[in-house]
């Protein structure tokens, strides 16, 4: 059975939009831009014709385009109009709509022809940076409000993780040119939020050192054997909601004591919860970082 969402609210669509819901009336009353049907209870419900439209309506709204003269155009030159925008300018801006599309028909298909349009123009990096992460930025507000399920969010960060996999594979048949230091990647015990662990390795090894990246959920005495095979260790990890906020003096605690003990290991930590620690109170050997661009620079 294929149950793939095919009708949304008006809710929906301005969370997938970013048009308020007030302002889709008004182009409906106004303009009949769309032409929702009606439940038994007088709700409005909207197709996926209607999505995909707005979001088309939406992309030449934010490129200048008065909602008046859009509303004039024959609805089958909208397509045509928006392709011709993308070719110009704004294609990153159209594949985050795409990748939107994507991930509420559970559509892999759209998501790589969507990802292969990109990167015959643009570098893997600059795909993640100016798309990937805002459409990541949107995932938490529309699965907050019952815009996407759990279910359409592991889906569409699954195809991100493969995308950063790959491209790390391919720089990791090269040697570390830089011997100084190595980093050991893994996120704290029920902490399960990867992307960012896994796009941070990929920008380490894109500089040359080495990095062995261990993954979801990994308790401090596992780290502790690492030790015996490497000098001048760089622990780094990512606090998305794991240690909460009241767990990460005692995390800090433990760290030290069954790994740095003589302070001659470092940990460096990213993430949402890196806004709670104290930084008077961390040792030297531990530095925070406010986002993945401040962590490259100091590599």
């Amino acid at each position: 059975m294929n149950n793939v969402k095919k009708i949304f609210s008006i809710r929906d669509l301005e969370n997938l939009s970013g048009i308020k819901a007030h302002t889709i009336r008004i182009w409906e009353k106004r303009y009949n831009l769309l032409s929702p049907e009606r439940t038994a209870t007088n709700i409005r419900t909207y197709s996926i014709s209607s999505l995909q439209k707005l979001l088309n309506v939406t992309l030449l709204y934010n490129n200048g385009y008065k909602i008046s003269k859009i509303a004039k155009i024959p609805e089958k030159d909208i397509p045509l109009m928006v392709r011709e925008i993308v070719a110009k300018h704004s294609v990153k801006n159209h594949a985050i709509n795409a990748f939107k599309l994507a991930m509420i028909n559970f559509d892999q298909t759209l998501f790589f022809n969507t990802y292969n349009g990109l990167l015959s123009e643009y570098s893997f990096r600059d795909i993640f940076t100016d798309v990937f992460v805002p459409l990541l930025n949107e995932l938490g507000l529309l699965w907050q409000t019952d815009t996407i399920s759990p279910a359409h969010e592991h889906f569409i960060t699954g195809l991100i993780k493969q995308k950063i996999v790959i491209n790390t594979e391919k720089l990791q048949i090269l040697e570390p040119t830089k011997k100084e230091k190595t980093f050991v990647l893994f996120l704290p015990e029920n902490e399960i939020h990867e992307i960012g662990l896994l796009f941070v390795n990929y920008e380490i090894i894109l500089r040359g050192y080495k990095t062995i990246y261990l993954g979801q959920t990994v308790p401090i005495e596992s780290l502790v054997d690492l030790r015996k095979y490497y000098d001048r260790l760089h622990f780094l990890s990512y606090f998305t909601v794991e240690p909460s906020k009241d767990k990460l003096d005692r995390y800090v605690k433990d760290f030290t004591t069954s790994i740095n003990s003589n302070g001659d290991y470092k940990l460096w930590v990213l993430g949402h919860q890196v806004q709670h620690f104290s930084q008077n109170g961390l040792p030297s050997s531990i530095r925070t970082f406010d986002s993945i661009g401040e962590l490259v620079s100091a590599l």
